[in-house]
Protein backbone atom coordinates (compact mmCIF):
# COMPACT_ATOMS: atom_id res chain seq x y z
CA UNK A 1 0.00 0.00 0.00
CA UNK A 2 1.19 3.64 -0.81
CA UNK A 3 1.14 6.28 1.63
CA UNK A 4 1.07 9.39 0.59
CA UNK A 5 -0.75 13.30 1.07
CA UNK A 6 -4.13 13.68 0.19
CA UNK A 7 -2.53 16.44 -2.27
CA UNK A 8 -0.23 14.44 -3.75
CA UNK A 9 -3.49 11.14 -3.98
CA UNK A 10 -5.52 13.87 -5.62
CA UNK A 11 -2.67 14.91 -8.38
CA UNK A 12 -3.03 11.06 -9.31
CA UNK A 13 -6.23 10.24 -8.93
CA UNK A 14 -8.13 13.33 -10.87
CA UNK A 15 -6.79 12.57 -14.62
CA UNK A 16 -7.83 8.90 -13.98
CA UNK A 17 -11.71 9.51 -12.97
CA UNK A 18 -11.61 12.32 -15.52
CA UNK A 19 -10.63 9.80 -17.89
CA UNK A 20 -12.55 6.95 -17.65
CA UNK A 21 -9.70 5.03 -16.07
CA UNK A 22 -10.83 3.94 -12.39
CA UNK A 23 -14.23 0.50 -12.56
CA UNK A 24 -14.94 0.75 -8.98
CA UNK A 25 -13.99 2.26 -5.61
CA UNK A 26 -13.72 1.63 -1.78
CA UNK A 27 -12.60 3.86 1.16
CA UNK A 28 -13.23 4.12 5.12
CA UNK A 29 -13.04 6.97 7.57
CA UNK A 30 -9.30 6.18 7.85
CA UNK A 31 -7.62 7.39 4.85
CA UNK A 32 -7.83 4.18 3.08
CA UNK A 33 -8.61 4.52 -0.48
CA UNK A 34 -8.84 1.12 -3.01
CA UNK A 35 -9.01 1.93 -6.72
CA UNK A 36 -10.11 -0.86 -9.02
CA UNK A 37 -8.70 0.18 -12.55
CA UNK A 38 -10.26 -1.08 -15.94
CA UNK A 39 -7.42 -2.79 -16.87
CA UNK A 40 -8.23 -4.77 -13.88
CA UNK A 41 -5.34 -3.10 -11.94
CA UNK A 42 -6.42 -2.30 -8.29
CA UNK A 43 -3.64 0.40 -6.55
CA UNK A 44 -4.50 0.92 -2.68
CA UNK A 45 -3.12 4.23 -1.10
CA UNK A 46 -2.97 5.64 2.65
CA UNK A 47 -3.71 8.86 2.51
CA UNK A 48 -2.56 10.13 5.85
CA UNK A 49 -3.94 14.12 5.94
CA UNK A 50 -6.75 13.80 4.69
CA UNK A 51 -10.28 14.67 7.32
CA UNK A 52 -13.86 13.10 6.58
CA UNK A 53 -15.03 15.79 4.55
CA UNK A 54 -12.55 15.41 2.32
CA UNK A 55 -13.39 11.51 1.23
CA UNK A 56 -16.95 12.75 1.46
CA UNK A 57 -16.12 14.81 -1.60
CA UNK A 58 -13.86 12.40 -3.30
CA UNK A 59 -16.98 9.54 -3.16
CA UNK A 60 -19.15 12.02 -4.47
CA UNK A 61 -16.70 12.83 -7.67
CA UNK A 62 -17.02 9.20 -7.99
CA UNK A 63 -20.50 9.08 -7.74
CA UNK A 64 -21.04 12.03 -10.34
CA UNK A 65 -18.69 10.01 -12.35
CA UNK A 66 -20.95 6.87 -12.09
CA UNK A 67 -18.28 4.74 -10.14
CA UNK A 68 -19.49 2.06 -7.40
CA UNK A 69 -17.94 3.05 -4.38
CA UNK A 70 -17.38 0.31 -1.33
CA UNK A 71 -17.02 1.29 2.18
CA UNK A 72 -14.10 -0.70 3.29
Amino acid sequence: MEACKFVDFMKVFEPWINDDYVRKAGFDKTGHFMLQLIDGGIKNYRVDDCSEAQIKDVIKMLQKHSIPVENL
